[in-house]
């Protein structure tokens, strides 16, 4: 494969396949090696006492200070895509494409990028509480500031095992592991971060945590957030179009009825006992 077409093959799959989990590896990935290409200019100029990135954080993190706020009110969607160092931005990007794959198999790109983003949101409001709370935290509100997507990460992942809680993985050198261990073994470690003074990170994570879980029992209730990213119809002239819309209107709701037939079996039952029909209904309701 040349590399031209090696190029046009990323660049599809994170612009212009529709798929939110390469979009956001891709935007992580993008803004790291960005930021590692200046930081090596800044070190060649001279610059040898700050990283490029600890000189640009002030700018692009989100600060624990609500003061800073009416100035930095962006950082809320920036300090999402920025990482700290290579492991942070990997260990995202790993966690973000093995549990973004089995969030898309169940639902749809525009419920991914609610989650996402939403997440992280709750997650730097959780931050800045914490240091707004915690005495433990006060003598560094005016300096701290959150950076990462593991906010948004944990989001996805704690939204994907509350919606299938018996979805199984195979590990190396393990087995067959229920996914949902992992994801909790990965919040008790969080919890344990808390008695560390890396404990307002940990209060981010949790934020989102939380984002994730309400997200998808809310969506069981028939409530689904994200369909405040639905785009408005455009207004248009119709002649004669009542009994189709009548008929759309009548397949939409039977469709739907399905799919939530099919995602309360997967809750109790697991996704391994559907059917092969099942699943591709499924499929088929996740890319609509």
């Amino acid at each position: 494969m040349s590399k031209k077409k090696a190029l046009d093959e990323v660049t599809y799959k994170v612009f212009r396949s529709g798929n939110p989990v390469y979009l956001y590896i891709g935007l992580i990935t993008i803004v790291f090696v960005a930021m590692a290409l200046f930081g090596t200019t800044f070190f060649l100029a001279g610059n040898t006492g700050i990283r490029f990135i600890d000189y640009v954080r002030p700018y692009v993190a989100f600060p624990a200070d609500w003061q800073q706020l009416p100035t930095r009110f962006y950082t809320l969607l920036t300090y999402q895509f920025f990482h700290k160092d290579i492991f942070q931005a990997l260990f995202n990007c790993l966690w973000l494409f093995w549990l973004g794959k089995i969030f898309m198999d169940f639902l749809k790109p525009r419920q991914f990028h609610f989650v996402f983003l939403t997440g992280g949101v709750v997650g730097a409001l959780f931050f800045s509480i914490a240091y707004h709370v915690f005495p433990v935290f006060s003598d560094s509100i005016y300096t701290a500031t959150l950076l990462g997507a593991s906010a948004s990460v944990m989001a996805i992942a704690v939204a994907t095992i509350t919606l299938v809680p018996d979805y199984t993985i195979t590990l190396l050198f393990i087995g067959r592991i229920k996914l949902i261990y992992l994801v909790l073994a990965y919040i008790a470690v969080d919890l344990i971060g808390m008695a560390s003074m890396n404990a307002a990170d940990s209060f981010a994570h949790l934020g989102g945590a939380l984002t994730g879980f309400a997200y998808i029992k809310l969506l069981r209730g028939g409530k689904d957030w994200s369909n405040w990213f639905k785009p408005k119809p455009k207004l248009k002239v119709v002649k004669n179009e009542t009994n189709t819309k009548t008929s759309k209107q009548q397949k939409d709701r039977a469709n739907q009825a399905a799919v939530d037939a099919i995602l309360d079996k997967v809750s109790k039952s697991g996704y391994d006992k559907l059917t092969t029909a099942e699943k591709a209904i499924l499929f088929r309701a996740s890319k609509e």
